[in-house]
C-alpha cells in the first residue's frame, strides 16, 4: 500500500505545531514538574516523528533509533522524577 506523500507532510506539520506548545510548557511552566512533563511530551513527539520519517522514507533505521531514543528518554524521566522526589543526594 502506497501512502500519498502529502499525508506525511500533514503529519509532520501537526507534530511541529505540537512541539511549539511543548516548548512553551517547558519555557513557561510555573513548576519543575510542568517542565518535566513538557520535556517528556517533546521526547514522545520526537519518537513519533522518527517513526513517521521511517515510514515515509521506507527506512527501518529510523524506527530502531526511535526505540533506543524512547528507552533513553524513559530512563531520563525516571532519573529526574527520583531527583525531584529527593532520592538522589
Amino acid at each position: 500500500m502506497i501512502i500519498d506523500p502529502i499525508v506525511f507532510f500533514i503529519v509532520a506539520a501537526c507534530f511541529a505545531f505540537f512541539v511549539v506548545f511543548s516548548l512553551l510548557r517547558i519555557g513557561l511552566g510555573p513548576t519543575i514538574g510542568d517542565r518535566v512533563v513538557g520535556l517528556d511530551t517533546l521526547n514522545t513527539l520526537v519518537v513519533a516523528s522518527m517513526i513517521v520519517l521511517g515510514a515515509a522514507f521506507d527506512q527501518v533505521i529510523f524506527v530502531d533509533v526511535a526505540i533506543i531514543y524512547a528507552l533513553l528518554s524513559f530512563v531520563g524521566t525516571l532519573y529526574v522524577a527520583k531527583y525531584l522526589e529527593g532520592g538522589l543526594e
